[in-house]
């Protein structure tokens, strides 16, 4: 019975059916404004958790909202059976701001505009997890004996400082034979890919103070020190900012980098740099090379300067010297280094250089090494072979989910990635969106991840 109710046409055939309602129950997640960096908005993302805890309750499954020291976290389930494997699908329900002035539509009225879904949220991550719920009901209409966890945070977008310590808490109501996360981007349409690897982050901020007050540049300039000067002169002793070199002593030292057979998965992956620039609207970038510009988006560590705080910014120039000036900057780390180490040597550094300007330690993420090898493993790649009709290639992801190595540390069991997104769905963009070709066929690959998943020995 199960064989005949998953067969690709069933799956496509119930993908087609539900898809009105796939429609109305991400048109109310993405409605939600669950913006985690805004204090203001935090009574939005707790409506957010009992959406998602009315979801699962409406297609006949249960839910619990789960307390921690910040953000709640949802645990939804289709199944409790003791002597069947648990399967956890972890995406994150909290969103970017909206703020870019480039929207052509409110990011909070979900648009339907012929295949394509807009609004914030619709992509990352509110349209996969919707998809990988509607993949769970049809796995289980059809009897799959397997139960089907799922773990939704509320944090991820501010780096998930209440999520270890929310499954230290509630680890016992988690535990789970494996986990598959949905919130990653393939390289082109057409080509799943999915991650080997995730990049870590380490933020940090330079402070520097020299007056009280604003100074008047004709009676002070020459002789008064200038922060903001002193704070871009000592950047540029950490950074080539043409090239994108990071000269800090020791900074590469750990990095490990990417094997033959890894570099050869990239250049089958489908990526080429003009539909890179493209998905996201460069206009130069410092290599051409398709496989130079993957090692350094994937394989290499970065250092990355967010804004320069301080002086005069409206119209036309203000002779003043400025009192103060801070510098934002983060570093994405890839696996087997340490953010502590790469914190400290920034310390060494401005301390030798400069030594009464002030490092301020933002929120560091772990790098991840992912796992290529074994039966979970090979159920992602007969997942997407399945419904996409193409083959997976195991890449690395660029950016950082701080979950991820958090749930392998604490739950003690391994992470794979199911992701469903495109380059030119504009994650963290303004008029993000996401469509029905990706949604349909991720619900029908994940009902096969689970049948397949629920026959291991």
């Amino acid at each position: 019975m199960i064989a005949d109710q998953l067969t690709l046409e069933s799956l496509q055939s119930f993908a087609a059916d539900q898809r009105a309602t796939f429609e109305r129950e991400l048109k109310t997640l993405v409605e939600i404004p669950s913006v985690s960096a805004d204090p203001a908005r935090k009574g939005d993302v707790r409506r957010c958790a009992e959406a998602a805890v009315s979801l699962f309750e409406r297609h006949g499954g249960k839910a619990e909202i789960l307390e921690t020291e910040g953000n709640p976290l949802i645990h939804g389930w289709f199944g409790e059976d003791a002597s069947q494997r648990t399967i956890t699908v972890y995406n994150h329900m909290d969103v970017q701001p909206a703020n870019e002035p480039e929207w052509v539509a409110d990011p909070f009225t979900f648009v339907i505009d012929g295949d394509t879904y807009k609004g914030r949220g619709s992509t990352d991550d509110k349209g996969p997890a919707v998809t990988a719920f509607f993949g769970a009901l049809a796995a289980k209409k059809a009897g799959v004996p397997l139960n089907i966890h799922f773990l939704w945070e509320l944090e991820e977008e501010i780096g998930s400082p209440s999520f270890e310590g929310g499954l230290m808490r509630h680890k016992d109501r988690l535990k789970t034979d494996a986990i598959v996360v949905s919130d990653t981007v393939w390289i082109t349409r057409g080509k799943p890919s999915t991650p080997a690897g995730l990049r870590g982050l380490q933020g940090f901020r330079l402070t520097l103070e020299t007056a009280d007050h604003d100074l008047h540049s004709g009676v002070v300039g020459g002789a008064a020190r200038n922060p903001l000067s002193e704070l871009i002169t000592l950047v540029g002793k950490m950074l080539d900012g043409n090239t994108g070199q990071v000269l800090l002593p020791g900074f590469y030292d750990e990095v490990i980098p990417p094997s033959a057979e890894e570099l050869e998965g990239w250049k089958n992956s489908g990526f080429t740099t003009e539909q890179f620039m493209k998905d996201h609207m460069l206009k130069g970038i410092r290599v051409q090379e398709p496989i130079e510009v993957l090692k350094r988006v994937w394989g290499q560590p970065t250092m990355e300067v967010h804004g320069v705080v301080g002086g005069y910014t409206g119209p036309g120039i203000k002779s003043a010297v400025a009192p103060r000036a801070e510098v934002k900057v983060s570093c994405r780390l890839v696996p087997a280094m340490d953010s502590h180490k790469v914190l400290a040597r920034v310390k060494a550094f401005v301390k030798q250089h400069a030594p009464d300007v002030e490092v301020h330690e933002e929120h560091g993420l772990a790098a991840f090494k992912g796992h290529v090898t074994g039966q979970y493993a090979e159920a992602i790649r007969a997942a997407y072979k399945f419904a996409f009709n193409a083959p997976c290639t195991f890449t690395r992801e660029g950016g950082s989910i701080g979950a991820v190595k958090t749930m392998e540390d604490v739950l003690g069991c391994e992470v794979y990635f199911l992701g469903l997104s495109l380059p030119s769905h504009g994650y963290h963009a303004p008029n993000e969106n996401y469509d029905w070709e990706q949604a349909s066929g991720g619900m029908v690959a994940f009902a096969h991840y689970f049948e397949t998943v629920s026959r291991f020995k």
